[in-house]
């Protein structure tokens, strides 16, 4: 049924949607550009919040990961602190979580939620969650990829321009997929990560209810940074696919 309504199109219409699409997927990632810029803003706000709330246990963000790991029965990550702000991430390589200037000695609600949320990765790893053992395979291809993405697609535009040939285009598109895939995969590892960190939370007695949706509401937003991202990437993609369909038609 498709093919035959795709082959009843007009050649000249066929071309007008082409460019029509190339600028609708260019809009469409200028509107996930504000988008992420005003997930970011607010992420930033809401931390400001809740970093001067005090959590009532009164527990430090690396005192709370190393609490939290152990309740799930993990010995061999240790808590590092590293420099900057919302730097925090779980390294399964050397076996680290690692917590920022903003999280690490604070008592707050904003670096209880995120000290767990890292920890949350660690218990992926420990219990073999799928998604997260997925990232950490793509890790080192999407490391080579992203590094050379955009050299591939510039010369695939110049060459298509000198001589009609896309092929070095679609290359570039290629590597540019694996990123997207890899923000993809992303999204259940943090959504993840975040509903373990709640859990223990609350399971524990850490955080009362009133303290428990300071904590969710902060996730939430650091959530949908990745989210952003991912329809950034997606929407990347549409937009250099629609560009040389338009440039071969």
């Amino acid at each position: 049924m498709f093919e035959i309504l795709t082959n009843s199109v007009p050649e000249a219409t066929n071309g007008f949607m082409s460019s029509f699409s190339s600028a609708g997927s260019l809009i469409l990632m200028i509107i996930i550009g504000i988008a992420g810029f005003v997930v970011q803003s607010r992420l930033q706000s809401v931390f400001q919040k809740y970093s001067k709330v005090t959590s009532p246990g009164g527990m430090t963000g690396a005192e709370l990961a190393e609490k939290m790991l152990h309740d799930h029965g993990i010995y061999n990550v240790k808590v590092t602190h590293v420099k900057g702000h919302l730097t925090d991430h779980f390294n399964p390589v050397t076996m680290t979580v690692n917590l920022s200037d903003s999280v690490y000695s604070s008592r707050s609600i904003a670096a209880a939620a995120v000290a767990c949320h890292e920890c949350g990765h660690a218990v992926q790893h420990a219990t073999g969650y799928g998604p997260i053992k997925l990232r950490s395979r793509l890790v080192p291809i999407v490391s080579f990829s992203s590094q050379i993405a955009t050299w591939v697609l510039l010369a695939g535009i110049v060459m298509m321009a000198a001589t009609q040939s896309t092929t070095l285009c679609w290359i570039g598109i290629g590597l540019i997929t694996i990123s997207a895939i890899f923000s993809i995969v992303t999204l259940p590892v943090e959504y993840n990560a975040s509903e373990r960190a709640l859990a223990w939370l609350e399971n524990s007695g850490t955080l009362d209810s009133r303290e428990m949706e300071g904590a969710r509401t902060s996730l939430r937003w650091a959530a949908r940074t990745y989210l952003v991202a991912a329809l950034s990437a997606i929407a990347t993609i549409l937009y250099y696919v629609t560009l040389i369909m338009a440039r071969r038609d």
